[in-house]
């Protein structure tokens, strides 16, 4: 735990980001029926009843001192897949950055070795030489900014049902975007001394 707060406790530097990085099921539903939309006097109505179009993952990272964030649906969760979200990281939204830190829980998924799964062992060691990983602790997931910011996306961007993969990409490029524009910072208060007071039955006691 103190691993990740300090961390966060650690001022910005562009060319060391502090990167959060989180994934998350979601279903794809449709409707049963088509909802009946919202006249004057009468709220829009839509059927309790549901179809199943399948299931996805969104993958997001968020650097919250500089409060930029980038969010996508994947059809799948595999190693394979986390991969070439690491890939796209650092070729593509760091590519100048010759480290970055990278927070994530301890899923199976999230290791160097996938990247060893999905590219050549050259390109595999290459974008491994340029992470610097940290894993919240077993029942910490909490400490992972990206979980907080799946959290506030679900709230702002999917409260409605949609049932196609590409649709629900729109819908998150357009959150992604309009998030972005704003510059919404994240601004970490709980510190390693903070943990120490209020957490302290976690620590070992002699």
């Amino acid at each position: 735990m103190e691993d990740v707060l300090d961390v966060y406790a650690r001022p910005r530097d562009p060319a060391v980001p502090v990167v959060c990085m989180d994934e998350k099921p979601y279903q794809l539903l449709g409707h049963a029926r088509e909802p009946i939309p919202a006249t004057p006097g009468s709220d829009a109505r839509i059927d309790s009843e549901y179809v199943r179009c399948g299931t996805c993952s969104i993958f997001v990272w968020v650097e919250p001192l500089a409060g930029r964030r980038h969010v996508t649906a994947r059809a799948r969760r595999t190693r394979i897949d986390f991969a070439h979200e690491v890939d796209r990281l650092l070729s593509v939204d760091y590519p100048d950055a010759g480290t970055v830190v990278l927070v994530m829980d301890n899923l199976n998924t999230h290791s160097t070795g996938s990247l060893y799964e999905a590219f050549e062992p050259a390109k595999a060691h290459a974008l491994a030489q340029r992470l610097e990983i940290h894993h919240t602790p077993k029942h910490g997931s909490w400490l992972n900014i990206a979980e907080i910011e799946l959290s506030a996306l679900t709230r702002q961007c999917l409260d409605r049902r949609i049932d196609d993969i590409d649709v629900l990409n729109g819908e998150l490029t357009a959150w992604e975007n309009a998030v972005n524009t704003a510059g919404r910072q994240v601004n970490w208060h709980f510190t390693t001394r903070d943990a120490r007071t209020r957490l302290r039955h976690l620590y070992p006691s002699n």
